[in-house]
């Protein structure tokens, strides 16, 4: 499908109303169209994987026509220079979240998490916590011991009082503890180190994982991966 087809597409697709509804939620009004999910999805299974596409897409700077190219690029073809660009524009956390499902599967994902939790910037610091959610409920071939070093920065980043990082990094947390019973042990543990830390965000993020990573629901969800 040709970039300039995809744009009328997506322009044909505006919906106002959702543009509204959108901005409620903290997601930012400009140069969006109000397009769901569901139809972007529709429109890249259309499409499929198309690198070039994607790479254009992104430069048109509409809030959809990002998240589109995010679903349609090619991870095995994506650049740690296309990455460092594309962070950069981050400015919503819907782009966050679904261009991470994108980032997850390139070769550079473990060095950008480290990387970008680091970052003052707090869509880039939002996208290395979402990366490690990502990875914990996707990657099935990564080691109980590669999350060691990822709970060090749970632990480092939940000082952030900021509404972005601290969703991120809670989402983390929980995503790590509901991998399996040893792991979740070690995210409760993390968590009740993060919850003795002086800072409100830590004691939100440390409650919350908690209720969830020691309820029952989890608890005999993991235990039946078990047998």
């Amino acid at each position: 499908m040709q970039y300039e087809a995809v744009i009328a597409r997506l322009k044909a697709l505006e919906n106002p109303v959702n543009i509204a509804g959108m901005a409620r939620f903290g997601i930012r009004s400009e140069n969006t169209l109000g397009i769901s999910i569901v139809d972007l999805r529709k429109i890249a299974r259309e499409i499929k994987k198309d690198h070039a596409l994607a790479l254009q897409l992104w430069d048109s700077g509409i809030h959809e026509a990002r998240i589109l190219a995010g679903f349609i690029d090619d991870p095995m073809k994506v650049t740690e220079a296309q990455l460092d660009a594309w962070v950069r524009d981050f400015d919503s956390w819907d782009v966050v979240d679904q261009v991470a499902a994108l980032i997850y599967r390139t070769p550079f994902v473990m060095d950008k998490i480290h990387e970008w939790s680091e970052s003052d910037a707090e869509f880039v610091k939002r996208t290395a916590f979402t990366l490690i959610a990502e990875v914990a409920c996707h990657d099935k071939k990564m080691t109980d011991a590669a999350f060691e070093p990822l709970l060090k920065l749970i632990k480092k980043g939940s000082t952030d009082e900021r509404k972005y990082v601290k969703k991120a990094v809670n989402w983390a947390l929980r995503g790590i503890g509901k991998r399996n019973l040893v792991l979740n042990k070690r995210a409760v543990a993390a968590a009740r180190e993060i919850q003795k830390l002086d800072s409100r965000s830590a004691r939100w993020i440390a409650a919350d994982a908690l209720r969830e990573l020691t309820g029952e629901a989890v608890q005999e969800r993991l235990a039946a991966r078990e047998k």
